[in-house]
Formats: C-alpha cells, sequence, structure tokens
C-alpha cells in the first residue's frame, strides 16, 4: 500500500503527468510486489518561487516520495528506484535530476480500514 507523492516545479502536459505517475506506478508493482489495484499515487506542480531548485539540478528536477511498509529488502529498494529512474529518462528527466525518498513508518503508524496495518490481513508480502 504505498503512498507516493511526485513534486515537480514547471508545468507539464496531462499526457507528461499521467505518464510520470504511471512510471512510479510501474516501478512500484515490478519492485515492490504491491497488489495490481494498490495505485495511490499524488502529482503536485508547484510555482517555481515555491520550489527552489538545487544549485545542481535543472527546471526538471523531481522529487518522488514515497511511503511503504517496512520490510522491504535494500534489493528491492535498489530495484525501485532504478525503475523509476529508467522511466523518467524515457520520459526526458535525467538521473542527476530525481530524488527519492522512502518513508518506512511502523505498521502500527498505519490505519487501514480503522485498524492498525499490524492488525490486519494485508495480502500481500512485505519480505521483498
Amino acid at each position: 500500500m504505498p503512498i507516493a507523492k511526485i513534486e515537480v516545479c514547471r508545468p507539464r502536459t496531462r499526457e507528461e503527468v499521467a505518464a510520470l505517475i504511471e512510471a512510479v506506478y510501474q516501478a512500484q508493482l515490478l519492485a515492490l510486489k504491491v497488489p495490481e489495484d494498490d495505485k495511490q499515487i499524488r502529482y503536485i506542480e508547484h510555482k517555481p518561487e515555491h520550489f527552489p531548485v538545487p544549485p545542481s539540478k535543472t527546471a526538471n528536477y523531481t522529487l518522488v516520495e514515497i511511503q511503504i511498509f517496512p520490510g522491504r529488502s535494500l534489493d528491492a529498494k535498489r530495484r525501485l528506484y532504478a525503475e523509476i529512474a529508467q522511466r523518467f529518462g524515457a520520459l526526458g528527466i535525467q538521473p542527476t535530476d530525481i530524488t527519492i525518498v522512502l518513508h518506512e513508518p511502523p505498521l502500527d503508524n498505519w490505519g487501514v480500514g480503522g485498524k492498525p496495518a499490524s492488525e490486519i490481513e494485508l495480502g500481500f508480502r512485505l519480505d521483498v
């Protein structure tokens, strides 16, 4: 049940936005083995003055933050980073303009259906 956020500082077309969201989704499916119907990805476009770009980056700078249940291996995370970078590269975003941050709050800190995620059957494996 990843919850992802893609943040950018320049306008993109509807098709470009859809492609970025799909790129993160496909990377999650492959690397994290999430269920097919688990697509919780938000796209946020900031005004340039509200999102300063680090000096070594371009206007294509893209920040991806993903909150995931803990338990994924370092190899799964490596694959996730590589898949996102490759897919964004195909959309014209260089790896040097991509920052990906994973947050792994404990299952007790996820409320799902009114219960802590630690107390429900998730329906998929976390140890990938």
